[in-house]
């Protein structure tokens, strides 16, 4: 099968058929390379999406990502990532392999292709040249002859005619001559260009133009040949990303598989646990029973000697919890006078004045008033409003529960124990610096060093005392040192009544856009406010620390429950400051302690402890 004996004759139609073959390629060409731009598309797309739901650096959601399913997310993000670069590697592939390489082709095609039908119109041209010259020979040979015949015919008609001269026939037979050679002439050289004519065409038609019909055919088929590879390429080059881009739907996968559902509520309990233990029952009050007892008989010592209780609520507090705290704690905390306390006396004689003109002997509340109290105060503390707002908080964590607080000291433990090692990573080698400089002088100069030295010595300690300070409250909350009298602090400064100025910038904050004031507000913030600031663990057995020591500068006889009695001159311990309301805690020993008017007594504190106190 071959085009130079099966198309001879179709030489247009060949120079037709090999120009749609090379539109063909242009036209695949065509097609890869929108196939790349959809491929490098789809890839900044998928770059794009990955991007957009990628956690944002020191924000909220870096902290989603400790749960297990967010975790399975990121990887999915990061996956599809990769899968976008496997689709940028297809584009580039394709591009390199196939655009590229065909577009080249194409133009080496061309050139080939024109060669070839040069070639051919060449052959094409000559035996026509060939035809001419036949054709030309033969129509010379045709009129010779007929030159000749007339001149023939012309010589018989003059020599049958007896009036003409001998001279004219002669003449007339010589002309004849001469047309008859002429004619023999024309004859040969017709006959010898007939001759050459057709060796060329017998060369043109099974030579020449099979040789270049066969060419045309070569190159036809190299180009239907290259077509065939280049779609093989086409597939090839997504063949060789599928084995990474099935790794990256298995790492989807797998990340999928690896969600875990109870670590992810683990997780939910370490974040938003507080420690606090959930609140008691709430004991019966029993109203059907007449109130005929004394004022007396309402005090905490008769209500305790009588095993009964009998706490009256307000109406706005009818409804409330006891918040994280034991009975026995609580009674404590309502022992405190709440009558202002007496001045000094007039004289330096404790017998002139023993108790002032305002003496604790006054009628003692009773012991329903003292919770009602209790639970429509307000602590000394902005609203939770402003702390919600990012206000700063203290430097302990001492604002968060007790769970949450541990997981912050520790957090900033090991922030520092890194810096820590940080900072000794670099003394060590400017260490082994000054030790180069000091063996090789010409290196540089040892004394340099030093000054940077001290420099890292001062802050490794500045590190290292920060550390302690962190671990010190670390292990307060974990258990392991007694607690802190922050906390005695913070719980008397709850349930103190002379702040008047906290319950109004509380209130100030606790407003509505109208300027208005819910009381619904007001008591979601008294019910929240326990929640935050109290410690579940509290040990009945504990006493408080001392927080330093005072001289009684007279005497006074303590008669009302919770004061006690002190001798002018008597040195006892602080156990909790002046809270504004004039009384003073103090313990004579491990089983006495109670308040006594703060102008009756000189108190020194330890300035350890009162530094450790901070107010809420």
């Amino acid at each position: 099968m071959s085009w130079g004996t099966e198309l001879w004759d179709q030489f247009d139609n060949l120079e037709k058929h090999t120009q749609w073959g090379i539109d063909v390629l242009e036209k695949y060409i065509k097609f890869v390379k929108e196939r790349t731009e959809i491929e490098i598309s789809y890839a900044k797309q998928l770059r794009n999406l990955s991007k957009k739901y990628q956690p944002k650096k020191n924000s909220k959601e870096e902290e989603e990502y400790k749960y297990t399913s967010c975790k399975a997310f990121l990887v999915n993000l990061n996956e599809m990532n990769d899968y976008a670069g496997q689709h940028e590697v297809i584009s580039e592939n394709m591009t390199s392999q196939i655009t590229a390489e065909l577009t080249r082709y194409v133009q080496e095609l061309k050139q080939e292709r024109k060669s070839h039908f040069h070639d051919g119109r060449k052959a094409q041209q000559h035996i026509e040249t060939c035809w001419k010259q036949l054709e030309a020979s033969k129509r010379r040979f045709e009129r010779d002859c007929k030159e000749a015949d007339r001149a023939q015919q012309y010589f018989e008609k003059m020599d049958a005619d007896i009036n003409v001269t001998k001279a004219d026939v002669e003449k007339a037979r010589q002309q004849a001559q001469i047309r008859h050679q002429m004619a023999e002439d024309s004859k040969a050289e017709y006959s010898s260009i007939l001759q050459k004519f057709n060796r060329e065409q017998h060369e043109h038609y099974h030579t020449h133009i099979p040789n270049i019909f066969q060419k045309i055919q070569e190159m036809e088929e190299r180009r239907i040949v290259k077509i065939g590879e280049c779609m093989k390429t086409y597939a090839e080059v997504d063949r060789q990303v599928t084995p990474i881009i099935g790794k990256c739907l298995d790492g989807i996968t797998k990340a999928a598989e690896s969600i875990d559902q109870k670590n992810d509520s683990q997780l939910v309990i370490e974040a938003f646990k507080s420690g606090f233990e959930p609140p008691g029952d709430i004991d019966f009050e029993d109203f059907t029973q007449p109130m005929k007892r004394t004022v007396s008989e309402s005090s905490l010592s008769n209500s305790r000697g009588d095993g009964k209780s009998e706490p009256k609520f307000g109406g706005k507090s009818k409804g409330k919890l006891w918040p994280f705290i034991k009975k026995n704690k609580l009674m404590s905390l309502l022992t405190s006078p709440h009558q202002p306390p007496p001045p000094p006396p007039a004289s330096a004689s404790p017998s002139a004045v023993p108790n002032g003109p305002q003496s604790p002997k006054q009628q003692k509340e009773p012991l329903s008033h003292r919770f009602n109290e209790f639970m429509t105060s307000k602590p000394k503390i902005h609203c939770f409003r402003s702390l919600k707002r990012g206000g700063g908080g203290p430097e302990d964590f001492s604002n968060l529960p007790p769970e949450q607080r541990r997981k912050k000291l520790q957090q900033k433990v090991d922030e520092l124990n890194k810096d820590i090692q940080k900072e000794m990573d670099q003394r060590d080698a400017l260490t082994k610096m000054k030790d180069v400089y000091i063996k090789n002088p010409q290196m540089g100069d040892a004394a340099s060093v030093d000054q940077k030295l001290a420099e890292l010595a001062q802050n490794v300690e500045k590190l290292r005392f920060e550390a302690q300070k962190f671990e010190g409250w670390l292990a307060e909350v974990e258990g392991r040192l007694p607690a802190r009298t922050e906390q005695t602090r913070r719980q008397s400064e709850m349930y103190e009544t002379q702040n008047t100025s906290a319950v109004n910038n509380c209130a100030q904050d606790r407003e509505s856009p109208d300027g208005s004031y819910t009381e619904e507000q007001s008591q979601e913030s008294e019910m929240k406010i326990p929640v935050t600031e109290f410690d579940d663990e509290f040990d009945d057995e504990e006493p408080l620390p001392t927080i330093g020591t005072c001289k009684a500068l007279y005497t006074f006889e303590g008669q009302n429950e919770g004061t006690i009695s002190v001798a002018e001159g008597e040195v006892l311990y602080v156990i909790e400051e002046d809270k504004g309301d004039g009384w003073t805690r103090i313990r004579r020993n491990e089983d006495e302690e109670g308040y006594v008017p703060t102008s009756y007594v000189e108190v020194y504190l330890d300035k350890n402890a009162k530094g450790a106190m901070t107010y809420i």
